[in-house]
Formats: structure tokens, C-alpha cells, sequence
């Protein structure tokens, strides 16, 4: 540890004391002495309580309210910087869904969705939270479109009973796609070979370091097609239509969202106010509270130190423990790429 590392450790800690404790502190004790013991209990509790923190979008009525959810950037389940305050977080998303699954005030949700799309373990496990929690409390979930929900946008939408979006919205992209690279000819250039050694003939299936075999690229599409299925059902299923009708849509292509209506994948052209205002027409919402979940999944002491994490000298790099780090197996995503 060199000085300069020791001084942002300290510094980081007074920072932390300065701006989350103290000020919390002085509240419990400048208030009436007979109501500290419950304050403290408070202040402690906020730091290790595993309930979601709630932002109150629109004030209302507190026993009828409609959960806003956000769904924001690529859909891709990676952990959360410390503080980070954007992005998409799906153990976060996960979580708020969960907690609208135990809570009897929630009437309603609200799915604000703003993403080309991710992963697709990511847009399943996401879809059927969806599900889970509306067949649990016998809710309702509406969607409304922004910039774009498009391939993984689209499959969390789906379920929805009413999508809507703006004329400029892009939507579609139904499909699957994986791709990579394949370096096998600027190693042969280099005279640089490939010594993978293995059990089996598609044990390295997908290699980027040799020539893909046509049997490989068969198990590959196999499991592509199985995914693009899963993605059609879905669409058949939540938007009631025929086999034929998605079939007809889902090449892959984007449209807007004046296009997707026509075809029947949305059902209203709108912005978030008018979404808002029909759900609460539609399910005798009138003067409900709208809230959303604010914040970061981990506790505040575990961005704390991850935070200090960071500051800590890391582990020399070496060739041996750098092997794999940048490998990656193939990745099945329903996402649009864009140009």
C-alpha cells in the first residue's frame, strides 16, 4: 500500500461519515428523546434492510397504486457500478418485481421500457418475473414504448395488455442472433496453430481460432431456432395472434411504432401520460398513487466496499492468470444491433 492509497482510503471514509451518517445521526438525537430508540433502529435498518427505497412520481391515493418500472439500456445482467444511478440493473429489476408480488397496494404496473433489446436468459427470466407476479396478484401490466424496445424490448412488452408507443419508436427485431469473430486466417498468416486439445469433436464449438465445421453450424442453428420459437410463442400467446401473422413479422426487421401498430404488435400511439391515463381508466385507478423503486440492489455497506475495492492494489497480471479473460463463449442475444 503506498501513501497516496492509504490518503483516499481515509479521505473515502470521511466522506462517507460526513454525508450519509452524520447528518441522519443529528436527526435522531435533535429529536425527542422518547422517540430516538425507534429513530436508531430506523437509520441502522436502512443500511442492512433488503426493502426496496420508493419514489413517489405522482401523489395519491397510498392503498391503490401503480408501480412504475423502468427498463432502461441493454438488458445484459452484469453487476452494478458502486452509487451507479442508470443503466440497466437486472438483479434490481427482479427484486422491485418481488417485492410488488408481496405488496397488496400495488393495483397496477407500469413498464417504461428503453432498450435495443440483450441477453436471452436476461429476456426470459425477466418475461416470466412479468408473468409470475401478474398471475400471483391479479394485476394488470401495461407498457409504454420510448425510443426504441426492440428483439428483447419487445419480448418483455409482449405480455403486456396494452402496448403503446410513439409514431418514432423502433420495435421489431424479432429474432435471435449470436455473433463473433473468426481469427483462423490471420493465424495461418501469422504461421500461429491452434493446439486445442479435447474430448470430444464439438467441445469447442464455436471456436474463433479454426474453421467452423458445417455439423457446428447445424448445433448452432439448432439452438437458434429453438430460441427465435420460444420468441414467436411469446408473441402468439400475449398478443393473441396466429402462428402465420408472427411468422410474417418476425425476419428480424425493425419498424416504427406507426408500422406496429398497423400490423397489430402495438395497440396505441402514445407517450407515458397517455398510457398512464388509459390504464387508470381501464382498471378504476383514478387518483392513484404512482411510485417507482429508486437505487442500487446492494446495501450501502456493500457499495461501500466496493467502492474501497477499487482502491486497493490489484494482483500483478501474469500470462497464465490472464488466459480466458477475454474469451467468451457464444452469446445468443435477442437484440437489435443497429448501425
Amino acid at each position: 500500500m503506498t501513501n497516496k492509497r492509504w490518503v483516499a482510503i481515509g479521505l473515502s471514509i470521511i466522506v462517507l461519515i460526513v454525508s450519509l451518517i452524520l447528518p441522519a445521526a443529528a436527526s435522531i438525537f435533535m429529536a425527542d428523546e422518547e422517540d430516538n430508540e425507534d429513530k436508531a433502529t430506523d437509520f441502522f435498518t436502512a443500511f442492512i434492510d433488503d426493502a426496496q427505497a420508493e419514489t413517489v412520481v405522482r401523489e395519491g391515493d397510498g392503498f391503490n397504486r401503480i408501480a412504475l418500472i423502468d427498463v432502461q439500456g441493454e438488458m445484459i445482467n452484469q453487476q452494478a457500478a458502486p452509487f451507479a444511478q442508470g443503466g440497466y440493473n437486472h438483479t434490481l429489476l427482479l427484486d422491485q418485481l418481488e417485492q410488488i408480488k408481496t405488496d397488496d397496494t400495488v393495483k397496477a404496473i407500469l413498464l417504461r421500457v428503453n432498450t435495443p433489446g440483450g441477453g436471452v436468459y436476461e429476456s426470459a427470466e425477466l418475461t416470466d418475473k412479468i408473468k409470475e407476479v401478474k398471475e400471483a396478484r391479479d394485476i394488470p401490466v401495461y407498457t409504454v414504448m420510448e425510443s426504441m424496445a426492440a428483439s428483447g424490448g419487445y419480448y418483455i412488452s409482449a405480455q403486456s395488455e396494452k402496448i403503446f408507443a410513439t409514431k418514432e419508436t423502433l420495435t421489431g427485431s424479432i429474432g435471435v442472433i449470436m455473433q463473433g469473430f473468426n481469427v483462423s486466417g490471420l493465424l495461418d498468416k501469422l504461421g500461429i496453430e491452434d493446439t486445442t486439445i479435447k474430448s470430444g469433436d464439438l467441445k469447442d464449438l464455436g471456436s474463433t481460432t479454426r474453421p467452423n465445421t458445417e455439423e457446428e453450424i447445424a448445433v448452432l442453428q439448432e439452438l437458434v431456432d429453438g430460441m427465435y420459437e420460444r420468441f414467436v410463442s411469446e408473441i402468439i400467446t400475449g398478443r393473441d395472434m396466429s402462428r402465420e401473422q408472427v411468422l410474417d413479422l418476425a425476419d428480424g426487421r425493425i419498424y416504427s411504432g406507426a408500422q406496429a401498430e398497423t400490423l397489430g404488435l402495438v395497440d396505441e400511439i402514445g407517450y407515458f401520460d397517455d398510457a398512464l391515463a388509459t390504464l387508470e381508466a381501464d382498471f378504476d385507478l383514478s387518483g392513484a398513487e404512482v411510485f417507482q423503486y429508486e437505487g442500487s440492489s446492494l446495501t450501502m455497506f456493500d457499495q461501500f466496499f466496493l467502492s474501497m475495492k477499487q482502491l486497493l492494489p490489484q494482483a500483478e497480471s501474469t500470462p497464465l492468470n490472464s488466459i480466458g479473460q477475454t474469451e467468451e463463449a457464444p452469446t445468443f442475444k435477442y437484440l437489435y444491433r443497429g448501425l
